[in-house]
């Protein structure tokens, strides 16, 4: 079993992490942050998921939908650039743009999925801090979504899937594989970890056994 949290952001995420872990000596495992998406079924009826768990088998789906968010961004000129590709590179839509003085406010539709990741530490990243935003909900979109699984040894862990975007769902699984295997300690045998669609497998690494 696990908790399911909100943050104001992964540095306030990662220091809570690390003060439980610290002062009440626990072993913590964070999964990828999760949305409420909407799916339409074949027979009509649409159902709201917020765990990649709860999904429906794929042959009875008609529609994935992502929730979109409406982001505001004030950011200065010579930053404008930089914040502009990361909002494409993350699938923003832009909206409006508007110059201010020597301050520029950017409108885009971006996936709240991709916002709630690590959206703001990026932002803050590519503008040196200088960068504010503000988003709201604004409604869903449909688009070509799939659950990614992670198997460990062949046993799926359903605590680690996620749903992603067709297009980076081999990236966002080889993420994963590496960063299991970083946290997955070796064995008196080998540990296979897999990232699968599906029956396909995407991604795969190996934690080795620990030699006798």
């Amino acid at each position: 079993f696990g908790f399911r949290c909100g943050f104001l952001g992964m540095l306030h995420m990662e220091i809570i992490q690390e003060r439980l872990e610290r002062e009440y000596n626990l072993d913590l495992i964070t999964t990828a942050p999760s949305v409420i998406y909407q799916i339409k079924k074949k027979n009509g009826e649409v159902l709201l998921v917020d765990n990649p768990s709860r999904l429906p088998d794929p042959g009875f789906v008609e529609e994935f939908r992502e929730p979109i968010a409406r982001c505001h961004i004030l950011v200065p000129q010579d930053y404008l650039g930089n914040v502009m590709t990361l909002c494409m590179e993350r699938r923003g839509t832009q909206v409006d743009m508007r110059f201010m003085g020597k301050q520029v406010q950017l409108i885009f539709d971006i996936p709240l999925g991709e916002v709630v990741m690590d959206f703001f530490d990026r932002l803050k990243s590519v503008s040196r801090g200088f960068a504010s935003l503000d988003y709201e909900f604004d409604r869903y979109e449909v688009d070509k979504l799939v659950k990614v699984d992670v198997l460990i040894n062949g046993d799926k862990v359903d605590a680690l899937a996620m749903i992603c975007h067709q297009d980076q769902a081999r990236y966002r699984g080889g993420q994963l594989v590496e960063k299991m295997k970083e946290l997955i300690p070796r064995q008196m045998f080998d540990v296979a970890i897999q990232a699968a669609i599906g029956s396909q497998i995407i991604a795969r690494s190996t934690v080795k056994a620990m030699r006798k």
